[in-house]
């Protein structure tokens, strides 16, 4: 994989860029949010690993701004801080998963590589759902293109994909989602919630249906 680390702690870098080539993965580093920004808008990656704590701006903001314009490369956030709000706050910023320093480099290796295994779930081939059709990025609704947050849109496409299945709130948070967000399981009910919404105004119908005691699904 090519990979975009952004870290300006020294020793972390260091450690980072060293054990990532020794597992033939290629590294670009960045110091700071604003240069990482940069070389992601230059260069095509297969996953990032972000520090939350940078001297100009924190992850957050730049998992922000990588989703807002259509990054959607794996993330993975590094921080010092391991408590329930930093989790949330990581997760409806677009990371998809969290590891808390310090850290255990093989349990890294672990996690981006069930990352780029999820992301290939995600391949943007076109599929359609009833009046739904997804192309690239993008999910339409009939002539109308939905306005969705990465989470919304990566929650849809996985429904979408098993149309007609019900999948649980846990089977929707591996793949979206790092499984260690079971403290936050809720965060899967918020944006099919959000996801409702945004349907029955474009099409005057949730589509998503609740499977009471299991899960939720999408009918074509």
């Amino acid at each position: 994989m090519k990979i975009l680390v952004i870290e300006d702690e020294s020793r972390v870098a260091e450690l980072l860029a060293k054990g990532l080539s020794r597992a033939h993965h290629v590294v670009d580093m960045a110091e700071t949010g604003e240069d990482g920004l940069m070389m992601a808008a230059d260069g095509h990656y297969d996953a990032a690993v972000v520090d939350v704590m940078l001297p100009d701006m924190d992850g957050f903001q730049v998992c922000a701004v990588l989703r807002e314009r259509g990054d959607h490369f794996p993330i993975l956030m590094l921080t010092a801080r391991d408590t329930v709000d930093d989790k949330v706050t990581g997760l409806k910023s677009g990371a998809d998963d969290y590891l808390t320093k310090p850290f255990a480099f093989a349990e890294l290796l672990a996690r981006l590589d069930a990352l780029a295994r999820r992301a290939e779930v995600f391949k943007h081939d076109e599929v359609s759902v009833g009046p739904l059709t997804l192309s690239g990025n993008s999910v339409w609704c009939r002539h109308q293109q939905l306005d969705l947050t990465p989470k919304e849109f990566q929650v849809l496409e996985l429904l979408m994909r098993h149309a007609n299945q019900v999948l649980t709130r846990d089977q929707i948070l591996d793949y979206v989602w790092s499984t260690d967000a079971d403290p936050i399981a809720n965060v899967v009910d918020r944006v099919i919630a959000r996801l409702r919404k945004k349907l029955e105004a474009a099409h005057g119908d949730a589509m998503i249906s609740t499977a009471r005691g299991f899960g939720y699904v999408i009918r074509g």
